[in-house]
């Protein structure tokens, strides 16, 4: 009997983390966080307003600091060893529900999203208190993260009891605590695995890239005119270069410099605030951006309205300034080229609506390429041997 319960134990106890790449069950779990993020462009797509932006990027505030939580967590444990992964699979169910109430979670489906949330924390605290028996100091950080989830969601669920400005405020005070806890409690006791925590996020850029793709898709409805093929085609040529910006040196580069640092309080502060803080404006940016093609393809010889013409030029905006604090970040340098055509894509957010769809993207292309090329000019040879490094590295 005694043997029994050993082995029990045995598998419901965190096994830590051996290796530094991405298991298939992380990828199977991101999965979920795909209609999530979905479902974040959908909340705006149904309240094309001010406020439904608003409703949607706090929605994918909360949605993304779940997941930073879990980035966070398999970077120590091995989410496919024994009984952890049906809590993984809980996890997950728990997150869809919270996905599918997205839409309704500034209404009647408040309350909801709020419990199926709360079920998607409190199994991720269960899992990292498994992970620390023996160590003091990771446990004292997961007890006072679980103080601070258990105030988010609590507003969260006292949210339900509002409507308009009081329940958005209950929202972002929420995701504020939230994300302000690590400061609050301190970043030494935590662990992580870089090259492992690194990946985790560029794969996440990946699938918010690819809901911009999916929002193409939804927003045609089943016809292809020239218009809508001409949108697909700027649309998947946007999407692109937003991958390029990230992944041709940008995520090659941080990636190396994370691994260089040695263990302690320095390496989990750069990736805090590189990693789970900085990243959500890129992420918030891609979701914008989905938003402006979703309309974009729908009437693609139509002036866009003020709300899905700020998603499309504000979105690219939002997502290169993600990369500038990205960078200052790490290196305490700006990057003036993106930060100049930031400014730019704001500045003509309003001349974006006096044209088509359809121009208002083409001119989007054109810039966001053109800085493309003058930035893979200027690095030269250095980038050529930069992505040999990282080929050889990764084979």
């Amino acid at each position: 009997m005694s043997g029994g319960a050993e082995a029990s134990a045995s598998r419901l106890a965190a096994v830590r983390r051996e290796g530094e790449r991405v298991r298939p069950l992380e990828l199977f779990f991101d999965l979920v966080f795909v209609l999530a993020i979905t479902q974040c462009t959908a909340l705006m797509s149904h309240h094309p307003t001010w406020s439904g932006l608003a409703q949607g990027l706090l929605a994918l505030g909360v949605i993304w600091w779940s997941w930073v939580g879990y980035s966070w967590l398999t970077s120590i444990i091995d989410p496919e060893e024994g009984a952890v992964r049906l809590a993984f699979f809980a996890a997950m169910a728990a997150m869809l529900v919270a996905g599918l109430a997205i839409p309704g979670a500034f209404d009647n489906l408040a309350l909801a999203f709020a419990f199926s949330y709360g079920f998607v924390r409190v199994a991720h605290i269960a899992l990292f208190m498994l992970a620390s028996p023996d160590d003091d100091a990771l446990r004292h950080s997961v007890i006072w993260l679980a103080a601070s989830t258990a105030v988010s969601v609590g507003l969260l669920a006292a949210s339900s009891l509002f409507d308009g400005v009081a329940q958005g405020s209950l929202w972002a005070l929420a995701l504020f605590l939230d994300m302000a806890g690590p400061y609050f409690f301190g970043s030494e006791g935590w662990k992580l695995v870089p090259a492992h925590f690194a990946e985790r996020h560029a794969l996440i850029v990946i699938i918010a890239l690819g809901e911009s793709i999916v929002a193409l898709g939804i927003g045609a409805a089943g016809d292809l005119s020239a218009g809508i093929v001409a949108v697909a085609v700027l649309g998947v040529g946007l999407a692109a270069a937003m991958w390029w910006t990230y992944f041709d040196v940008v995520a090659l580069v941080s990636a190396k410099r994370l691994a260089k640092m040695p263990p302690g309080r320095d390496l989990n502060e750069m990736a805090r605030d590189a990693y789970s803080f900085l990243h959500l404006p890129m992420v918030a940016g891609i979701v914008l951006v989905a938003f402006g093609l979703k309309v974009a393809i729908a009437h693609p010889g139509e002036h866009l309205a003020d709300t899905p013409a700020f998603a499309l030029f504000g979105g690219v905006a939002v997502y290169l300034l993600g990369h500038v604090a990205f960078r200052y970040r790490q290196i305490h340098t700006f990057n003036r080229r993106r930060l100049g055509l930031a400014i730019v894509l704001l500045i003509l957010v309003p001349a974006a609506t006096a044209v088509s769809a359809l121009v208002a993207l083409a001119v989007v292309n054109l810039l966001i390429w053109a800085l493309i090329a003058v930035e893979t000019q200027s690095y030269g040879e250095g980038r050529e041997q930069l992505r040999r490094e990282a080929t050889a590295e990764h084979a």
